[in-house]
């Protein structure tokens, strides 16, 4: 692990309003969550640290960004993303801090961001201009990361450069993506469509079986496959009691199609 590499600035007080989340695609297994946790906990002593997500799509900043953009609205203004889903670290991709509403989210510069400021009303960005004293090429989310979402969550100014929120975005991007973007520990498959943009009569086909909308897993017989709202808004595709990605062979990045 590095020196203490805020040890230059003075010592801060909690802000017992704020919280840091941590969106990643690190996995449950292996050292890296544990090694930010302790950055955090040393640099921001006091502020809370959520998990909210730690296997997002590995490497896929594409589809984690619908993920990630449908997973913020239980969050309070005051909360500062951590969000490290980084295939290009070490390159030339940016460090970023954006502000989408009132949240500010820190991470790379790779599209992960663009979903949920296209969706906000307010949007600001800055390029990160600090630099810790010991950095490794491989783990900017330790490093660099990490640090500066503990000093914003610290209530002091974003150690940036102003730039103009038009040059990180991805216009190419579909307001809606009709694929499988997660599956949850139940083999749900999570899409990046919002449920709100269909028609509830529509049929949803993937792996090649055609479905119709439930209300919810006991309005069908167990063992059917559906397609129903999930808690964050998103078209899911569910097997009541079974599990939907080993039942219709399903995994992240395929496709689904909507037949009205």
């Amino acid at each position: 692990m590095p020196m203490n590499i805020l040890a230059e600035r003075p010592a801060r007080t909690a802000n017992s309003a704020a919280m840091i989340v941590l969106f990643t695609d690190f996995g449950g297994d292996g050292p890296y969550v544990g090694q930010i946790e302790t950055v955090l906990a040393r640099d921001a002593p006091g502020t809370r640290v959520i998990g909210l997500l730690n296997d997002a799509p590995a490497y896929d900043a594409k589809r984690s960004a619908y993920l990630l953009a449908s997973l913020i609205d239980v969050f309070p203004s005051e909360a500062v993303f951590l969000c490290i889903v980084d295939p290009e670290v070490g390159g030339e991709r940016a460090a970023l801090v954006v502000k989408a509403d009132e949240r500010l989210f820190v991470g790379p510069d790779n599209g992960l961001f663009e979903i949920l400021l296209r969706r906000a009303t307010r949007r600001a960005a800055w390029t990160i201009s600090w630099r810790p004293t010991t950095l490794s090429q491989s783990f900017h989310g330790r490093d660099l990361f990490a640090p500066v979402a503990a000093l914003i969550a610290g209530g002091e100014e974003i150690p940036g450069t102003p730039i103009d929120v038009g040059s990180i975005r991805r216009p190419e991007w579909p307001d809606d993506l009709d694929e499988i973007v997660y599956i949850d520990h139940y083999g749900n498959a999570m899409t990046g469509r919002r449920a709100a943009t269909i028609p509830a009569t529509v049929v949803v086909e993937a792996g090649h079986e055609r479905m119709t909308r439930a209300t919810t897993f006991s309005e069908v017989e167990r063992g059917t496959p559906f397609w129903y709202e999930n808690s964050n808004g998103l078209v899911e595709i569910a097997v009541n009691q079974g599990r939907a990605s080993d039942q219709l062979g399903l995994v992240t990045g395929d496709a689904i199609t909507i037949n009205s």
